[in-house]
């Protein structure tokens, strides 16, 4: 059975197959995403568009000039886009700063995402290991060797131990893990709030909630302009989890009762204990979230909601990174990117920043939607294409 389609075939994934050399499915793995991209930016291209109003005007008294103005107010936004993300050795690193909590949160949603868990707790995590890591931060005095470490060791029980509590719960009362990290989101919060003006944690002489800082010990060291050792720590904690899910008879555990609780309690896996691992587990990439935010941002110290909304973009990175480590890792550069030259769209492009988050969540529905994508596109699927393969063949 042979395939005797024309060489014109019109399906972008037949034709990238052929051009690369990659199996279709691979191709298709790879152009879905691109093709969601610049789908995105073309729609990002038109509310450009669609917002400056001063060209919309010229359309009625001179076309080509406000045709002209809008090609060019378009290309500016995204050179502008690109200079300040990619565009330089300093944008480079800014990207990667902006890139480097977003991972770590990233990949704490999508440790319990692939055990069937929705950890919208995030935030609360990253408050309390980073109220860990500061206190360790600022009460030792340590060489940085051990104070690091020992900082991050911190974070790592004390947002685990926070995420470990919604496991308990589910694991021993059933209780959805939505409701109970959302509530911890809040109490968490509040304790950072309260701690931070008691003696424990307040700066001498102040009265609002400002921490002492950490000692320079304990301060992240620094590769170029703001980017620090958090990002190297980063790409550890992408492959360790990458290890854990895909190497580990634990990750094994985990994928399988998130894939079917009952089936993994059938072959003999302890249900309610993988539930209390895979939240221990989630909170302690959380915690390193949150140390991040003290130890390797300036001014080194803990401020009110010092996470600001970085666990609930990390659910949009899980879901981007379809709950692969790895796949968190590329989307949170790519979110790092959008953030850093966003800023360079406001200030040089005159673009509100707003418009990148349009651009994130364009981004987020239709690479969610890949079968959107595929009808735009007319990508078939690697099962349709064997079907119309078989099928012509036969008759061949």
């Amino acid at each position: 059975m042979t395939d005797q389609r024309p060489p014109t075939d019109p399906y972008w994934g037949q034709w990238f197959a052929r051009v690369t050399g990659v199996g279709s499915s691979v191709g298709q793995a790879i152009v879905v995403p691109a093709l969601a991209l610049l789908t995105a930016l073309l729609i990002g291209g038109l509310i450009i568009a669609l917002t400056d109003l001063d060209t919309l005007s010229l359309w009625g008294e001179d076309p080509w000039e406000a045709f002209k103005q809008t090609i060019g107010g378009i290309f500016d936004a995204y050179r502008a886009l690109f200079v300040g993300s990619v565009g330089s050795p300093k944008a480079i690193s800014e990207t990667l700063f902006t890139a480097t909590p977003l991972i770590f949160a990233g990949l704490a949603v999508a440790i319990g995402f692939q055990a069937g868990l929705f950890n919208i707790g995030v935030n609360g995590q990253m408050h309390i290991g980073g109220m860990a890591a500061l206190w360790v931060g600022f009460t030792f005095a340590l060489p940085a060797f051990v104070h690091i470490p020992l900082a991050l060791l911190a974070a790592i029980i004390g947002g685990g131990i926070w995420a470990g509590i919604a496991g308990l719960l589910k694991a021993r009362t059933g209780a959805h893990e939505v409701i109970t990290t959302i509530m911890l989101n809040f109490i968490a919060l509040f304790l950072v709030d309260y701690f931070l003006k008691t003696s424990l944690f307040q700066q001498p002489g102040r009265n609002d909630p400002i921490s002492e800082a950490v000692a320079p010990s304990a301060q992240f060291p620094t590769i170029f302009e703001r980017l620090s050792i958090g990002f190297i720590l980063a790409l550890l904690a992408v492959w360790f989890c990458w290890w854990l899910l895909y190497r580990s008879t634990i990750g094994f555990e985990f994928r399988a009762v998130g894939f079917n609780p009952d089936g993994g309690r059938y072959a003999g896996m302890n249900v309610a204990w993988v539930y209390v691992a895979v939240m221990a587990v989630s909170g302690a990439m959380a915690g390193l979230a949150g140390s991040n935010q003290i130890l390797g941002l300036e001014p080194y110290r803990g401020i009110s909601n010092f996470a600001g909304a970085i666990g609930f973009d990390a659910i949009a990175l899980a879901l981007l990174g379809r709950s692969n480590p790895v796949g968190v890792l590329f989307a949170g550069l790519l979110f790092g990117a959008l953030r850093a030259g966003g800023r360079e769209m406001q200030g040089a492009a005159q673009i509100p920043i707003d418009l990148v988050l349009v651009l994130q969540a364009l981004i987020i529905v239709l690479i969610a939607a890949p079968e959107l994508v595929r009808a735009i596109y007319r990508i078939k699927t690697p099962e349709q294409e064997l079907e119309t393969t078989i099928s012509t063949g036969w008759g061949g």
